[in-house]
């Protein structure tokens, strides 16, 4: 037998089994904290292979349908990529010559901007030189040189871009994997799950691959149509590079999610103001008429045959993506919620309501006082 006193430090020991799940806790903590780090140093990759998952979703359609006219899978990805280089090619060189001849006027106008501002103030209210401070900087070249130095960064705006598509070469070639490869990737998807999954994941990839194309096809439908109204507009007004002004306002303002519109119409607005005030009035005159006629006539209309999605879906939707991604989540965030709200769709069971239960509280109450039977009329009573 054990002593008292050996019993008594058997007694004050923890039990294995605490110590073994103090271990495993901790040990999870460290686990936990390495995922963290691992995942944290692999966010830039993981968002590589999302934007590349998105475009691939985004361009398998046009794919598919060159596929079906007899051209091969490989090559018909290729020319897709290839006509989206040359339209974000031109894109960029038409909004960099802009703004690069619009800083270059700026520039050489200032001393009459200056004048004006002088004999406004002081035949308003009074002040003389106003403008005297900005006069002997621009007089000494500091704020000329600095214009026309930021003037000459805008005009190699197009081979910044070309640059920076060289830099995303790596989002390319996963892209381009992924389309050229589509029915491989899922095959080998497909391959680590069982029969009966098969066919979701199937349903789901298809689901993704039609709202994702559905909503740049009808983004890029209401961008051109949005561009050729505003050029057509720009030229009546008179506006400076009228082409590349449209270009900007129709792509920003269908491709930037939530903001694009107000974004996009600052810098006509802005071109019009320098030109003649009163071309910037038509401006701001032109896009808000045709935004309210995009939203309620063109735009229902496109999207119902590409991508539903509720506004207050959509809006809340982008929120959550900026939060998660920053200004990729924001991009992201139409196509992944239509797809997931076709996915909720397609799965979920839906049964029938009735309009009785949607009235209101006082629609109800009313329906039960008039079929009281104090209500009745007393010769009603004696009938029945």
């Amino acid at each position: 037998m054990k002593s008292l006193k050996t019993q008594a430090k058997d007694s004050e020991k923890l039990p294995k089994w605490i110590i073994k799940s103090i271990a495993v806790l901790l040990g999870g903590f460290a686990l936990l904290w390495y995922s963290r780090g691992v995942i944290s140093a692999l966010r830039p990759l993981l968002i590589i292979l999302l934007v590349s998952l998105f475009l691939s979703f985004a361009l398998e359609p046009a794919v598919n349908r060159l596929e079906k006219l007899g051209l091969k899978r490989g090559l018909g990805t290729a020319l897709t990529f290839l006509v989206c280089f040359a339209a974000l090619g031109g894109f960029g060189f038409q909004v960099g010559s802009l703004l690069a001849d619009q800083v270059t006027e700026f520039n050489n106008n200032i001393p009459t901007y200056l004048a004006d501002i002088d004999e406004f103030l002081d035949d308003n209210f009074g002040i003389e030189n106003a403008t005297s401070d900005l006069q002997e900087k621009y007089d000494s070249g500091a704020l000329a040189q600095w214009l026309g130095n930021l003037a000459d960064d805008l005009a190699r705006f197009g081979t910044t871009v070309a640059n920076v598509l060289f830099q995303l070469f790596t989002i390319a070639l996963f892209s381009f994997y992924l389309v050229a490869e589509g029915p491989k990737v899922r095959k080998l998807v497909c391959s680590f799950l069982a029969p009966r999954r098969q066919g979701q994941i199937l349903e789901i990839w298809d689901l993704a691959v039609s709202k994702t194309g559905g909503y740049i096809l009808s983004r890029s439908v209401l961008a051109v149509l949005s561009a050729a109204i505003h050029w057509l507009i720009f030229e009546i007004i008179g506006l400076p590079s009228a082409l590349a002004l449209a270009l900007w306002v129709g792509v920003i303002s269908q491709f930037v999610p939530v903001v694009g519109t107000y974004i996009a119409g600052v810098l006509p607005l802005v071109v019009g103001l320098l030109g003649e005030p009163v071309d910037g009035l038509w401006v701001l005159v032109t896009i808000a008429v045709y935004q309210q006629i995009e939203n309620y006539l063109i735009s229902p209309r496109i999207t119902s045959h590409t991508m539903q999605i509720h506004p207050a879906v959509a809006f809340g939707s982008v929120i959550a993506g900026s939060a998660i991604l920053g200004v990729v989540g924001a991009l992201l965030a139409l196509p992944a919620a239509a797809t997931i709200q076709s996915v909720i769709g397609s799965v979920a069971r839906r049964h029938e309501v009735s309009e009785e239960l949607l009235s209101t509280k006082t629609q109800r109450e009313g329906s039960l006082n008039r079929n009281k039977p104090e209500d009745i009329p007393p010769e009603q009573k004696d009938d029945d």
